[in-house]
């Protein structure tokens, strides 16, 4: 894409919010990301430490994640692997396109992070309707971490503690809600409330190694199954055209790396499109070879049987896939935190805009805010989450939001780009790139409607 000719949005007066709260909360910025100051960015070129090597892993563990386990269900949904597969790669396309277009426009906007470039070159009400779904988005994900949680140690429970079949109740300590409470208040709100969350960083190489050990244990049982595990049925074809769709809130949320994209992008060496297009693209493809070896192989060995959460679906006292579910309680107890501080810092930022109070202003009262908002945020995620059944049923909420981060906030941030360039003539080039950006709004606004509407309708109501 060719840079902007003019500026785009940078009349501060139109959206009167105090910037004081953007340097407060550098709002979802990368823990694995070390950015360079925006003073020091305005003295120098800007350019930071990650070279593009380095972005790429970081890109593909901002996607991957516990959203893998959802896979196989996914494909399930969509009739098969033929059809899962050609919904991935042809979603793929303008997955990579939208972080192509973010790169683009933070580097014309001079904006660090992926809601200050909304801001920037959007306007206040995309601006805040960005912020407002990254916090909606962010609670979601913390929702369904807890779920995932409560899975694998329901499984790893079963495997330990022995119960007479005739026993007409479990024990108190082994009862799901309980087990989740008590992990979530000792290990979980205490990493929460932190107001920086530095140390998480460290987490990341733990994260990566669980995920590819989770890929592998799927992939082994599929090429090496047990004797017990016999699919019931394998779909080859979709139940109906729409069914295919079911499928696309799993595939946004996996691939969803796009907010925490801009901070990649900026921390680099050479912080430069056409660069960042190469590593977003070598990163796109890793991730969807680790997703489609889920997906595929955990839905050939359970077909239709598979369970939302595939890791259920094998037998309690298989130990390689108990240690991969001892690997994802991990990465999520360090993950949620990291979330949480994201959603944390949206509202914080909201608060101090709508109020006007500055930064130095706000310290004495910061401190019992952020209590009250970390207890809050915890509990009515603890809450919902013991009284949600399956994560698939969370997936199909917050995955019509990943669609909006994927391809509605980037699209509608390339057609403002391109209108806001001064030229006395509009080049083939011009139109072709406000027609791809009007086609991305238009598919993530029919991913979106789709998927709440489903999820409200079929899963919820069910």
């Amino acid at each position: 894409m060719a840079q902007a000719a003019g500026s785009i949005n940078t009349d501060y007066r139109d959206w009167e919010w105090s910037a004081d709260a953007g340097e407060r909360a550098r709002l979802l910025q990368s823990p694995s990301v070390e950015a360079v100051p925006k003073s020091e960015e305005n003295q120098g070129n800007g350019a930071g430490a990650t070279s593009a090597l380095g972005a790429v892993f970081i890109v593909v563990n901002a996607a991957l994640g516990a959203g893998l386990l959802n896979f196989p269900a996914a494909f399930n949904m969509a009739g098969g692997v033929a059809a899962g597969i050609a919904l991935q790669m042809c979603m793929l396309i303008f997955i990579i396109g939208g972080l192509v277009i973010l790169a683009y426009c933070s580097q014309a906007s001079n904006e660090r992070t992926y809601q200050e470039v909304v801001w920037a070159v959007c306007g206040k009400v995309p601006g805040v309707l960005c912020e407002v779904a990254i916090a909606v988005y962010t609670f979601g994900t913390c929702i369904a971490f807890l779920i995932i949680i409560g899975d694998q140690e329901d499984k790893i429970i079963a495997a330990l503690v022995t119960e007479p079949e005739e026993a007409g109740s479990t024990r108190w300590y082994t009862d799901r809600k309980f087990t989740i409470s008590i992990t979530a208040f000792l290990l979980i709100l205490p990493l929460s409330i932190p107001k920086e969350i530095g140390f998480q960083k460290y987490a990341s190489s733990l994260s990566v190694i669980g995920t590819w050990y989770v890929t592998a244990v799927i992939i082994i049982k599929y090429i090496w199954p047990d004797k017990e595990l016999v699919p019931v049925e394998i779909p080859t074809s979709p139940s109906t055209w729409m069914a295919v769709f079911n499928a696309m809130p799993t595939i946004c949320f996996g691939f969803q790396c796009h907010v925490s994209s801009v901070p990649v992008f900026n921390s680099m060496k050479q912080p430069e499109v056409k660069t960042w297009g190469a590593v977003v693209t070598a990163a796109m493809v890793i991730a969807l070879f680790v997703y489609t070896g889920t997906g595929v192989c955990g839905f050939l060995t359970f077909g239709a049987s598979v369970d939302q959460d595939v890791l259920l679906s094998y037998p309690s006292n298989d130990i390689p896939v108990a240690l991969a579910r001892a690997f994802i309680i991990l990465c999520v107890l360090t993950s949620y935190p990291i979330l949480h501080f994201c959603g944390r810092a949206v509202l914080e930022g909201l608060w101090l805009r709508y109020t006007g109070v500055t930064v130095e202003e706000d310290v004495v009262r910061e401190r019992r805010r952020r209590l009250l908002q970390t207890i809050s945020w915890f509990l009515l995620t603890l809450l919902l989450a013991l009284f949600i059944p399956d994560i698939g049923k969370v997936i199909s909420v917050i995955g019509g939001l990943a669609a909006c981060f994927i391809f509605v906030f980037p699209g509608l941030c390339l057609i403002q780009a391109k209108l806001s360039e001064i030229q006395e003539t509009r080049a083939v080039s011009w139109w072709a790139q406000v027609g791809y950006g009007v086609f991305m709004v238009t598919l993530g606004a029919f991913i979106f409607g789709q998927t709440t509407a489903n999820a409200i309708f079929v899963d919820l109501a069910a």
